[in-house]
């Protein structure tokens, strides 16, 4: 019985307003009884004061001045004997319960409201809103994401202590942005919290989970299917228009990509997007090329291009990204370069990713295993600069010996090594003499040779940093851009880069020496760290990318428009056409596709921005030129950009798990049987990786695709 009451009385205001109310009426009771077995007296005293029976108890009751009333008495005298005691009691229990239980639980009420509200169990948010489900250290790039639109309202759902994450959130936004973000208890798993929130009436969600959870990723995909569940129930009317899910781990990623797990997502009218810490990284630095301080947001900084000012056809130089240890992001980063950086150089210059570790000869052998239909076409190169390595070999040199290894080919002549990007990996120290060596020989060819970058992403940001400040001279002096690892705030790194950069040639510094013929070189360049670059930041993680998704649907509008084979509609046509009946039909078509194509037109929406620079380069228009970005493009602009994009497409495939058509499954080993092999498709089989020679008349499609980047830049630009 005491556990009911007490569950009842810590429930809510309105039990415990119950509770008052029932007292009064059994206190009103008690005192109508004792008055009556207190004598005719107390009704004598009603007729006087023209009183009704029952008034005179909750007279009593609620009116402190009652009893005194009591005692001056009416016209036969004061009330005195056993109506005095009966209306004492009375007196005495109204004291008790309006001077006592009301005012406390007022009080309580107030301060209950209070630790409520504190505490996030009070509710707010009806409709509009966006929710983020989950904190990690991520979540202020979302909400700063959020808050760049002034009248959004951010609703955080979290099992954390709410007090104290506010006191987080401080750190990062102040008290008139605070005011726009609310924070309720709740467990982003559970369906019972959904209503609470108006889960159905948010703009988008946003499932980010804790990453430091072992089971991260598992309860995230649980979120997923709750909400799906919670959605679909019959008075459940409206839906958020995306669920944005964090994954931590790169596979998990990789495989949502392809799969239709959460098919259901769509079909709820939902878009589903998959998040990944590192890869939103790398789209920052490859895509995007901004990073922002997170404490002073506006403007955001820039990141060089790893193409120098652009690369055209005649180029002979390659881009060469270096990654210091096989982490994470070092993964992360080499995919997502080798999905966009494709240049029309290819036939003399590959664009190549080195990987730099201890126990490479290892992560050599996992990575192939990871991408292994990449490694059935393509070849790579394998270099043990260990110590006893380097002495056991006499210490050959570094040319003699890098040799392309094909172990896991599983085809030749030219259906093999027609890829434009290829992977090495070096086994060394990266802190040891040989290994520093080869750092200094790769910087010194750095504009003349290559296009060098170098990324420093071992697990410890302290040797990153010793790394980062004590690269060979050669780095420096080249301008080699060397990016930094960083774990939360970028203010270091950017610092020192500021303080060391120079824009105007008039301002930096010179430097002079004396050449071969003994004539003195002045020279003026910027000082030691003037092109450090930090990355990785936890508070600045999220970068959504909205230009790219627009182009991506543009993309896929266009593939699945077509009147004929391989032939977009015409440009004209498009023009023609209100740009609102286009963007709607986009959105239709886009719902309808599948994950695999979904991300096949993502990426080639990223790499637009690669293919951009090459156009300029070729026009002789600065890196970052915009003007002409919406030129109609010649026919040999046309021919260029088709080869480059067919590169880019084969790399997506076998990187996204496709594999290239062995020599039974081929239709172009079999014509005959051309309709049913084309078929294997739907089982990630695909006849069309090969050479941009070796295709038939799908090649054509290609070039449309190229020829209509202006429209797609158009389009985007118009729509904001």
């Amino acid at each position: 019985m005491w556990l009911g009451f007490d569950r009842t009385l810590a429930h809510s205001l309105l039990r415990q307003s119950i509770i008052l109310v029932v007292t009064l009426v059994v206190a009103l009771g008690l005192s109508y009884l004792m008055l009556s077995w207190s004598g005719a007296e107390w009704e004598r005293f009603c007729h006087e004061k023209d009183l009704s029976k029952w008034l005179l108890p909750l007279y009593l009751l609620i009116d402190s001045n009652a009893l005194n009333n009591l005692y001056i008495g009416g016209e036969h005298g004061a009330v005195h004997g056993w109506m005095l005691i009966a209306s004492s009691i009375t007196f005495l229990f109204g004291a008790f319960i309006f001077n006592g239980i009301i005012i406390g639980v007022i009080t309580n009420s107030i301060e209950r409201r209070v630790h409520y509200h504190q505490e996030g169990h009070i509710h707010y948010l009806n409709s509009g809103h966006y929710i983020i489900m989950g904190y990690d250290d991520m979540v202020p790039s979302i909400i700063s994401h959020v808050l760049a639109d002034k009248k959004a309202y951010v609703l955080l759902l979290t099992s954390m202590n709410a007090m104290e994450l506010r006191e987080k959130l401080l750190k990062s936004f102040s008290e008139k942005q605070m005011e726009r973000v609310i924070i309720n208890y709740g467990h982003r798993t559970s369906i019972e919290a959904y209503k609470d929130i108006h889960l159905e009436s948010a703009e988008k969600v946003y499932i980010v989970g804790n990453h430091e959870n072992p089971a991260h990723d598992a309860i995230n995909v649980e979120c997923v299917d709750a909400i799906c569940q919670y959605l679909s129930r019959p008075n459940v009317k409206d839906t958020p228009t995306r669920i944005t899910c964090v994954f931590k781990d790169l596979d998990t990623y990789a495989a949502f990509k392809t799969s239709e797990i959460f098919k259901q997502v769509g079909d709820l009218g939902m878009e589903f997007v998959p998040y990944n810490f590192f890869t939103g990284w790398a789209k920052q630095v490859f895509v995007k090329r901004k990073y922002r301080d997170f404490d002073f947001p506006e403007p955001e900084f820039d990141y060089p291009a790893v193409y120098g000012k652009g690369i055209t056809p005649e180029d002979e130089r390659y881009v060469h990204l270096v990654f210091v240890g096989t982490t994470n992001f070092a993964v992360a980063f080499a995919m997502e370069a080798a999905h966009v950086l494709h240049f029309p150089n290819a036939a003399k210059a590959k664009t190549r990713i080195t990987f730099i570790d201890k126990n490479a000869d290892k992560e050599k052998d996992e990575f192939i295993i990871r991408n292994r239909h990449f490694f059935e076409v393509q070849s790579y190169y394998y270099r043990d600069l260990s110590d006893a390595a380097a002495k056991d070999a006499g210490l050959i040199s570094n040319e003699q010996q890098e040799k392309p290894i094909g172990d896991y080919l599983r085809f030749s002549g030219k259906d093999a090594n027609f890829l434009d990007v290829e992977f090495e990996f070096i086994k060394g120290d990266v802190f040891s003499k040989n290994v520093q060596d080869e750092v200094s020989r790769w910087a010194k060819e750095h504009g003349e040779k290559q296009y060098l970058s170098v990324f420093l992403a071992l697990a410890d940001q302290r040797q990153n940093f010793v790394l980062g400040m004590n690269m060979p001279d050669e780095v420096y002096d080249h301008e080699v851009p060397v990016f930094i690892r960083q774990d939360r705030s970028d203010n270091f790194v950017t610092d020192l880069r500021r303080a060391d950069r120079r824009e105007k040639e008039t301002d930096r510094l010179p430097y002079a020496k004396v050449t071969e013929d003994g004539e003195l070189e002045v020279k003026r360049r910027n000082a030691r760290y003037a092109n450090l670059y930090p990355f990785g930041m936890n508070e600045t993680a999220y970068s959504a990318d909205e230009h790219s998704l627009k182009r991506a649907k543009l993309i896929n509008y266009l593939y699945s428009t077509m009147p004929s084979d391989n032939q977009f509609q015409g440009i004209l046509a498009l023009d023609a056409m209100p740009a609102e009946k286009i963007w709607k039909e986009a959105d239709e078509k886009w719902k309808e596709l599948s994950v695999a194509l979904k991300w096949s037109n993502l990426y080639s929406a990223y790499a637009i921005r690669t293919k951009l620079a090459t156009l300029r380069a070729m026009r002789g228009l600065d890196i970052d030129d915009t003007s002409r970005d919406c030129d109609m493009l010649t026919d040999d602009e046309v021919e260029v950009l088709a080869v480059v994009e067919h590169n880019r497409w084969n790399v997506e495939k076998l990187l996204m798990g496709f594999r290239k058509a062995r020599k039974e499954e081929d239709k172009y080993e079999h014509e005959a049987f051309e309709t049913d092999l084309k078929k294997n498709k739907k089982l990630f089989i695909h006849h069309d990786i090969r050479s941009f020679e070796a295709l038939d008349g799908i090649k054509r499609l290609d070039e449309e695709f190229s020829r209509y980047i202006p429209w797609i830049m158009r389009m985007t630009e118009q729509n904001g």
